[in-house]
């Protein structure tokens, strides 16, 4: 993603750096250290020390992201999302927020993954009535999110080397999806993965660009997905479940949802690897190989 707000803009979209103080004295630091954190298609996110801010995409929907920050400031959700720092504002024709920091879960020590954090903030989230909310939120954005990724292969002319894997794919999204209990729409993250929790005195929710009103199975979807592919370990999705307070077989609930999610994902595993044209990842295979037991192919 690029972006007018860089590693060297502070929160006020104003330099960062300071210039040199006069000789010998040595050159003045800025009064926080600036990290680039993210810097992604959705959104440029930089941290000065305890304060993070994110500049959103050009293209986010300002009214829907501005209800969100109102949502995430609500005292039903204390506790469960991070509490934005006061209101969104407009730097250079993008939307500009504010958050504190939190300390992101640690990719090298799967084992202290909180899979069951997770799940009791998931439910949490969930029981939120959106009609007790102060405004009319959108719709979460999962099941947008999933089409759009399928669109965008559809359109992709691919080399020989995808092919089997794409059609494999597009023959999963086209494949009529199972029947499902219908549930009472709730209040929903609409991107959830363990990269979306941070510990601010507790673990929390980030991210809502894609909050809003919709079925909660498209949150537990995507890691349904990566069990259901052999790419999450049996006891954390376990650990997920009992989070979350799921008891019997939670797949009647969540087939469909998890279905659009494999596609999804192996969907963007096949765009990236034509992209950088590298080979598909071993996480992207597992995926495909899904979507080919979805379309009832070898």
């Amino acid at each position: 993603m690029t972006t007018d707000v860089g590693p060297d803009v502070g929160p006020d979209g104003v330099s960062a750096e300071l210039p040199p103080a006069a000789e010998p004295e040595p050159m003045v630091q800025p009064a926080e250290p600036v990290a680039v954190l993210a810097d992604e298609a959705d959104g440029t996110v930089i941290r000065l020390g305890p304060v993070v801010v994110k500049a959103h995409s050009p293209a986010s929907d300002q009214a829907a992201l501005r209800a969100r920050l109102r949502v995430a400031q609500h005292a039903a959700l204390h506790g469960v999302l991070l509490t934005p720092l006061g209101e969104a504002t407009v730097r250079r024709g993008r939307l500009v927020t504010r958050w504190p920091y939190g300390q992101p879960v640690d990719q090298a020590a799967p084992e202290r993954f909180p899979w069951a954090e997770a799940g009791a903030l998931l439910a949490r989230l969930h029981a939120v009535r959106p009609a007790t909310l102060p405004l009319p939120l959108p719709a979460a954005a999962g099941p947008a999110r999933a089409a759009r990724a399928v669109e965008r292969l559809r359109g992709r002319v691919t080399g020989s080397r995808f092919a089997s894997a794409r059609t494999l794919v597009l023959r999963a999204a086209d494949h009529p999806s199972p029947t499902r209990p219908t549930v009472r729409p709730t209040l929903c993250h609409g991107d959830f993965h363990l990269g979306q929790l941070v510990w601010a005195d507790g673990w929390r929710l980030i991210d809502i660009d894609d909050l809003g009103v919709g079925d909660p199975a498209w949150d537990l979807a995507r890691p349904a997905a990566w069990y259901a592919a052999g790419l999450l370990d049996p006891n954390d999705w376990q650990q997920l479940l009992a989070g979350y307070g799921t008891t019997g077989d939670p797949w009647p609930w969540l087939e469909a949802a998890t279905r659009a999610l494999t596609v999804q994902s192996a969907a963007q595993a096949l765009l990236r690897a034509q992209l950088t044209d590298t080979q598909l990842d071993y996480d992207g295979v597992a995926l495909v190989d899904s979507c080919g037991r979805i379309a009832g192919l070898p």
